[in-house]
């Protein structure tokens, strides 16, 4: 069994035809690119508002780390 078909603390990514983290991989995107699609995904079964707004810090990291301020 694949480890990407099993989830750990919840099933609030069994819906999904596949998983926020392999997706990521697959597109080789970096850490803040991976997150912000684990919580975009997830926001409406687990974390409501608090994950929207995890998103929204986590952009503004990506924001400061290109210096587009």
């Amino acid at each position: 069994m694949s480890s990407f078909n099993k989830q750990v603390g919840g099933d609030h990514y069994k819906n999904f035809a596949i998983q926020p983290a392999e997706f990521s991989f697959k597109n080789k995107l970096n850490w803040q690119q991976g997150e912000i699609i684990k919580y975009i995904c997830r926001y409406k079964d687990k974390g409501k508002k608090q994950d929207l707004e995890k998103i929204k810090h986590i952009a503004d990291m990506l924001i400061e780390l290109h210096e587009w301020n």
